[in-house]
Parts: C-alpha cells; structure tokens; sequence
C-alpha cells in the first residue's frame, strides 16, 4: 500500500494536467472562482489597514484549503485509486496551461489582423495593465511577459507543490497565489494588508520560477530560439526585475526569442519603468506563437519531473525519514510510558499498547531491567530473569 501512494499521486498529476490540455478551465462554476469569492468574504469581515489583519487573513484563507487537502489525503490513505481521482481533480482545477496559451493565440490573431480595440480589450484577461494607450509592441510585450510570468504561476508551480506535498500542495498553493492577485499588488488599500500574501507567494515560489527559466532555456529550440543566447541573457538579466521570481521566467523568454522586455507599464493609476531584459526588437504578433509554444514545452517537462518525483526522489525521502523516525525513537528511553507488547516474534517484542511508566525500548536487553525502568512483555520478560525487549515494525 506504502508503494501505491506514490503511483497515484503521479498518475493524478499526469492525468490532470491532461484534462487541462483537453478541456482547459471550467466554464461554470470553477472552484478557483468560487474560492475567491469567499475569500473576499472574508477580507470584507477582517479588513484593517494593517498588516497583522493580513496575516491572520491570509492563515485562514490558505489554511482552509490546506486542512481539506489534508483530510482528503487522509481519508484516501488506503484507496490508491480515490487518491489518484482526487489528485487528477486538484491538478485540473489548479492549472491553467490551456488558457494561458489560448490567450496569447486569440491576441497574436487581433494584432495580426490589425484588430487594436480588440487586442486591448483582450489584455485584460492576461494582466492588470490598463491598456487604452498601448500599440502593438507594448500589447505583444505585455502578452509575452504575462506569458513567460503565469508559465510558472499557472503550471510549473502547482505541479511542482503538487508532487512535493500531494493534493495539499495543490490547493494551497493555488489559493495563495490567488490571494497574491487579489491583495498582493501595491495600492493604497493593500499596502501593508496585502503585505503578506505577497510575501507568501513570493516564498512559494522561489524555486518554481527557477524552474521555469532552467526549462525555458532548454525547450528554446522547440520555438527556433537560441539556447545560448537564452542562458547568456537569463544570467545577466534575471535579477533586474524587481519581483524576486518574474525576472527568472521573463528573462529567459525574452533570450528564448531574441527580443527585448521591460520598460514603462502603466496601470490603473499609477505607472511603473522597469529594467530592459534582453537583445533585441520589442515583440511583435509573430512572437506571440513561439512563446506559446515554449511554454507548452516547458509544461510538458516540468509535468514529467513532478511525476518522476514521488517515484524518484520523494519516495526516498520518506524511506529515510521513516528510518531517521525508528532510530529516534527506537534508540531514546521515552520518560513516563511503557509499552506493553502484544506478543513475541522471532525474539522480538511487537509493539503493543502504552501505558503509565518509564521504560527502556532500542534493542535486547539482557538480565534485570534496568533501575527505575520496565520491561514488560507477555512471555518474553520475567520479574528479575533475562528477557528481551525490542520495536517490531514502528512505520
């Protein structure tokens, strides 16, 4: 059963993120959706301009999902093929692969065909930019940073969280990145209660968005892009932006293409320039298609890394930490309980049932316990004899 977990764990991974492929997100009634809503509940009823007001509210609007993942896990421990199904659901729910590429066609479709009203109004469905003033360079821009940047948020990082941490990963993730969008930006009314949030989604993903850059760079090829020049413009670029995680994936993009981002971007009220990353022309429309292109491929590796992983390398984390788990307690005298053993096996102990009293666990220990402490056993320890005391099978 031990073995099973981690098979479905990856099976639900791969099998969401093929719905995703298929389907993309719901139309009707997307859990994201409806998790927003209450989460904008919630801030109506604990909202204060600081930010101890948003940490407690972003622990009750990320815990939530957490807890429900946690006792979904639980609740499927022994049903392998119930825990793969709830996986496959999380993973759909939490992606947006499709959509992200969808977006970028529909655009790179309205700025070929000369279609500005129709582009701008499309901007917004991909970022916050106000876009009534931006010709075709600066939409093709805009779309290819929001791109590169959801690449990460949208796909490798719940991918990732999801092999990590299974199904609580997943909508743990995904909530706190949807708090980010919510609370997380630089206004007057999030200033310092969106403060944590940001904060969370940053940590959260600090390495999916490495990933991202790494695997950007790799697949380039799959879009006609230069590998080289995209490594050489990622190293040198990748720290200007000033989020500690879009430089990763926008810089690598732009070498990926052989453009150049970055600049003036104008929102809603306020206005902000950032540094130039990359060589080259601004995007044009003709870009749109090989950045969607790259982050297919980029979701397609990172989708085979997260289902290697409980095989792999996370499968050998528990095996080790099960066994830093046995020799801890195995080894240690427990003060205040003693464990009465249920039978003997092969000279060994079982481990039965605890109760009241010190006791001396670990291995065989011969002659009369030891002073103050017992050893009890049924059949296997006398009052003063040689007995024998130890843990059968503890994980």
């Amino acid at each position: 059963m031990r073995q099973a977990t981690p098979v479905a764990t990856a099976a639900g991974l791969v099998a969401g993120y093929a719905l995703d492929a298929l389907l993309g997100d719901p139309r009707r009634y997307h859990p994201v959706a409806g998790f927003g809503r209450a989460a904008g509940a919630l801030e109506r009823r604990i909202y204060r301009p600081d930010r101890l007001a948003g940490t407690a509210f972003t622990a009750l609007a990320v815990g939530a999902p957490v807890l429900l993942g946690v006792a979904a896990t639980v609740a499927t421990r022994r049903r392998p093929v119930a825990r793969a199904a709830l996986v496959a659901a999380g993973t759909w729910t939490v992606l947006g692969g499709r959509t992200l590429r969808h977006e970028a066609t529909v655009m790179g479709r309205a700025l070929r065909a000369g279609d500005l009203p129709a582009a701008r109004q499309r901007l917004g469905h991909l970022c916050g930019r106000d876009p009534s003033v931006l010709d075709e360079p600066e939409l093709a821009r805009a779309t290819v940073e929001s791109l590169a940047e959801n690449t990460s948020d949208a796909v490798v990082a719940p991918l990732l969280w999801g092999a990590v941490a299974g199904l609580p990963g997943l909508l743990g993730y995904r909530a706190a990145n949807t708090l980010d969008a919510m609370v997380g930006h630089r206004s007057p009314r999030y200033a310092r209660f969106g403060t944590p949030a940001a904060r969370l989604d940053d940590l959260l993903n600090l390495v999916p968005a490495r990933l991202t850059g790494l695997l950007t760079i790799a697949v380039a090829p799959t879009a006609h892009g230069d590998r080289e020049r995209a490594l050489h413009v990622w190293r040198r670029d990748r720290n200007d932006h000033p989020s500690p995680n879009a430089g990763q994936c926008e810089a690598a993009m732009a070498g990926a293409l052989g453009v150049r981002l970055g600049g003036r971007n104008v929102y809603f009220g306020r206005s902000e320039v950032r540094p130039f990353l990359g060589d080259g022309p601004r995007p044009e429309a003709r870009h749109l298609k090989r950045a969607a292109r790259i982050s297919g491929a980029v979701g397609l590796a990172a989708l085979g890394l997260a289902a290697a992983y409980p095989l792999t390398l996370g499968r050998l984390a528990g095996a080790l930490g099960r066994q830093a788990l046995h020799r801890n307690v195995s080894g240690r005298v427990v003060p205040g309980r003693a464990v009465v053993a249920d039978r003997v096996v092969a000279g060994r102990v079982v481990l039965g049932r605890a109760v009241a009293g010190p006791v001396v666990l670990g291995r065989a220990v011969a002659g009369a316990p030891a002073p103050g402490r017992t050893i009890l056993g049924r059949g296997g320890v006398g009052g003063g004899g040689a007995g024998t005391a130890g843990l059968g099978s503890h994980r």
